[in-house]
């Protein structure tokens, strides 16, 4: 097929560290679809090899990224090609690296799609440098978007009809076991997972957890994740002092099946996030997946995953209150939570399919690369 000899150069991000953009950035090297429709080469542009060397500057990471910018030209010099997919990082340092890269694809004149994975331009395009920077990034090229609600972000820069929408999509995991309980008596198992960031909601999950047992819940709350700007101790800490040691723990990273269980074992979800970069967290599909109600925010594309009071509840960021007070609702009625947890479950078929996603892309690069 004519599709087999289009050359696509792929500069995305592989793990580790294991992020959103990495683990989409896996599906589509790894996507049996898109390299057979394509002739793909790839680069890998992460220069962070752990959740805690993301957004540090080093001469380690200078050092990497002069071996990228050397590895790109060698490929735009063995040959141009047809389309680049680039996942693009929009603010700080990353953003600035990038666009030396974005340089060098435009000296050789090579068509550009960006796949943005995360969201802060308008924050940032009040400063000079920055509002310049990003007329010359997005000059010319078109942008695959997570969710519509996310073209705010760069309307000053790319026209809507610039604009592909491709929702991310996951892998699915057949559940092995029945996750929710309908005994009115059951240990609340809440789940978050996520790095361990502030603007996660860490703390704010935890000041609820407090409120709940203030009022007599029985529940455990689990942390699942890599440690971010809250360290181990910082987090057994704060959770001392709320005097939630029973209830409370923080597990580490988990991976594969351990992951899975995880979610197998948990009744509820809950990413409470303010990060203000957040875009579409996969770990909100993953819970939906398992049949699991979401507890989160009006963060980014959130809402598109979470329809208020049909598969979970959205609440106001940093209202401790709220959050409490929907997990006292998913308590109090594990029915609704069952429910919840099923309307999430069909509306992962119906949208966020790791096949959807292929195709969904396969699509959008074969109508950009024509």
């Amino acid at each position: 097929m004519r599709n087999k000899q289009k050359d696509i150069l792929y500069l995305l991000h592989l793990p580790p560290p294991v992020h959103g953009s990495s683990i989409v950035g896996e599906f589509v090297k790894e996507s049996p679809l898109i390299n057979n429709s394509f002739h793909g080469r790839y680069i890998n542009l992460l220069m962070s090899r752990s959740v805690n060397e993301t957004g540090k500057t080093s001469f380690i990471k200078l050092f990497r990224f002069i071996a990228i910018w050397i590895e790109l030209f060698g490929k735009l010099i063995h040959r141009r090609p047809d389309l680049c997919y680039y996942a693009l990082s929009t603010t700080g340092a990353a953003f600035y690296k990038d666009c030396f890269l974005v340089g060098l694809l435009r000296i050789f004149r090579v068509k550009t799609i960006y796949h943005l994975h995360n969201k802060g331009i308008r924050h940032n395009q009040h400063k000079k440098v920055n509002d310049l920077l990003y007329r010359f990034v997005f000059k010319n090229t078109s942008v695959i978007l997570l969710s519509e609600q996310l073209y705010l972000d760069v309307e000053r820069y790319v026209l809507p009809w610039k604009v592909y929408y491709c929702p991310n999509g996951i892998k699915d995991y057949q559940v092995e076991t029945e996750l929710l309980s309908l005994q009115e008596d059951k240990t609340l198992k809440i789940l978050f997972l996520s790095n361990l960031f502030t603007t996660k909601g860490v703390f704010d999950l935890i000041e609820a957890c407090s409120l709940l047992k203030e009022k007599g819940y029985r529940f455990t709350c689990d942390f699942i994740g890599g440690e971010g700007d809250v360290n181990e101790e910082q987090f057994n800490n704060y959770v001392k002092q709320k005097k939630l040691t029973n209830q409370v723990k923080y597990l580490g990273k988990r991976f594969g099946k351990l992951k899975e269980m995880a979610y197998e074992q948990a009744d509820v979800f809950v990413l409470p996030t303010y990060y203000p970069n957040e875009c579409f967290p996969l770990v909100i599909l993953e819970a939906m997946q398992h049949s699991l109600p979401v507890i989160s925010t009006f963060e980014g594309g959130i809402p598109d995953m979470v329809k208020d009071g049909i598969n979970g509840f959205l609440i106001p960021q940093r209202n401790v209150i709220a959050l409490a007070e929907r997990l006292e609702l998913l308590v109090r009625y594990p029915l609704l939570r069952k429910q919840m947890g099923k309307d999430g479950r069909m509306k992962y078929e119906n949208n966020f399919t790791l096949s959807i996603f292929e195709h969904k892309l396969l699509s959008i690069l074969q109508d950009a690369i024509k």
